[in-house]
């Protein structure tokens, strides 16, 4: 009961902290997150995303697990293309908080991070704070599977004199191919200068 309470005082939190600009985890990139990892031990991999004001954006990563948690840290270089480029480092933390059921049919986790993107002009950071929802869908007679999820995400940013809390929907699936191979897509949908899309791959063991 306690953790249902918990849970849905963050969801109504989410959607209730709308806001003109939208930050995108920790990086500042339109990458988001499953209710659940793909791997057990360790990933490593990367992503290639769209964001919305700025050519494109690289970045890397590798996550742990321990339990029901997972750590992450990821690195990101994002070209401004006539404006200069940007540097994003981050880490984050995901823990499962809802386990579907004849009364929820969903997952969900609770995600924490934080992050800074530094550049020539200002520098920002930001501490965002998401509840990713979803539910992994396995192909009879295959092993590849499914994650369609989405992921609200409400964000404290920071930097160069000023501060906002921030609102960004991500929407994405997770594919599994296998044991070792995991293809990403996601989409942030708020405001322009932060919508974009993002793909990407990740070697999991």
């Amino acid at each position: 009961m306690h953790r249902k309470f918990f849970v849905g005082m963050i969801v109504a939190g989410l959607l209730a902290g709308g806001s003109t600009v939208a930050s995108a985890q920790e990086v500042f990139t339109p990458v988001f997150k499953a209710p659940y990892r793909a791997f057990t031990n360790y990933e490593i991999g990367g992503m290639f995303s769209d964001p919305e004001g700025r050519d494109y954006a690289l970045e890397g990563f590798y996550g742990v697990g321990r339990g029901r948690n997972d750590f992450g840290v990821r690195i990101a270089y994002q070209s401004f293309g006539g404006g200069g480029d940007a540097i994003g480092v981050g880490g984050s933390f995901r823990t499962r908080v809802l386990q579907y059921s004849s009364n929820f049919p969903l997952d969900g986790a609770l995600t924490l991070g934080a992050g800074a993107l530094f550049s020539e002009g200002d520098d920002i950071f930001t501490i965002p704070v998401g509840l990713s929802l979803g539910r992994r869908i396995l192909l009879e007679g295959s092993s590849t599977s499914f994650v369609p999820y989405a992921h609200p995400v409400m964000a404290a940013s920071f930097g160069s004199g000023e501060s906002d809390v921030d609102f960004v929907l991500g929407l994405g699936v997770d594919i599994r191919f296998g044991q070792n191979l995991d293809v990403r897509v996601s989409a942030g949908l708020g405001a322009d200068t932060w919508s974009g899309v993002g793909i990407g791959l990740a070697f999991v063991r």
